[in-house]
């Protein structure tokens, strides 16, 4: 199992266990955001933006997100964000089956470690690997279920993935008030926007 172990900062400092995303990648992208983050958001895999820049949803689909969660009183770097596999897949294709299961060991020691109040999953991909099951994910986004990850289980929500909003606006929406129920769930906001757990709101 040491192949699945994270350092001191929750990172991946190398592995090789899928050859067609060492032969893509230009890096390994590990999660950002604090290591008692009690909000941690689970996207797919990396795409060119992120392995570019060693950092998940950077691209237009991380602009969408830090908006929603702006607009929900919450900043980007009080929450953690990562992702199911952390090499780019080629031609940014979503990541297979194989390449989950090699990666869900990071995945799980990560959100050990976290130990985080919620786990909200952008998107289908990451909602049926962490939930073992098909998705409907317009049907079911906003829905809390329990998961098991590793030797835990977590309590995860499903949301729609923020690209969603790209290509169809009538998602915007659903998708916002998704991201305003987390920070709720996860006791960061009183779910209208304002801070419920401000590290100022003492000074």
């Amino acid at each position: 199992m040491s192949e699945q172990s994270l350092d001191g900062d929750l990172c991946v400092t190398d592995c090789e266990r899928c050859p067609a995303l060492v032969e893509s990648r230009s890096r390994i992208v590990d999660g950002v955001g604090p290591s008692d983050a009690d909000l941690v958001f689970v996207g797919e895999a990396p795409g060119a933006n992120e392995d570019e820049a060693g950092e998940p949803f950077v691209g237009r689909s991380g602009t969408v997100l830090d908006d929603a969660l702006r607009d929900a009183g919450v900043a980007r770097s009080d929450v953690r964000i990562t992702n199911c596999v952390r090499c780019r897949p080629p031609d940014n294709r979503d990541p297979h089956a194989d390449e989950l299961a090699n990666c869900r060991g990071y995945l799980a020691a990560e959100l050990e470690r976290l130990d985080p109040e919620l786990v909200v999953t952008l998107g289908k991909v990451p909602s049926q690997h962490l939930l073992d099951r098909s998705v409907a994910v317009t049907q079911e986004a906003g829905e809390v279920f329990d998961a098991r990850v590793g030797d835990a289980t977590v309590r995860l929500l499903v949301c729609l993935h923020p690209a969603a909003t790209l290509y169809d606006r009538s998602q915007a929406d659903a998708f916002e008030e998704t991201i305003r129920q987390a920070t709720a769930l996860a006791g960061l906001t009183d779910g209208d926007g304002a801070n419920g757990q401000s590290r100022l709101g003492d000074y």
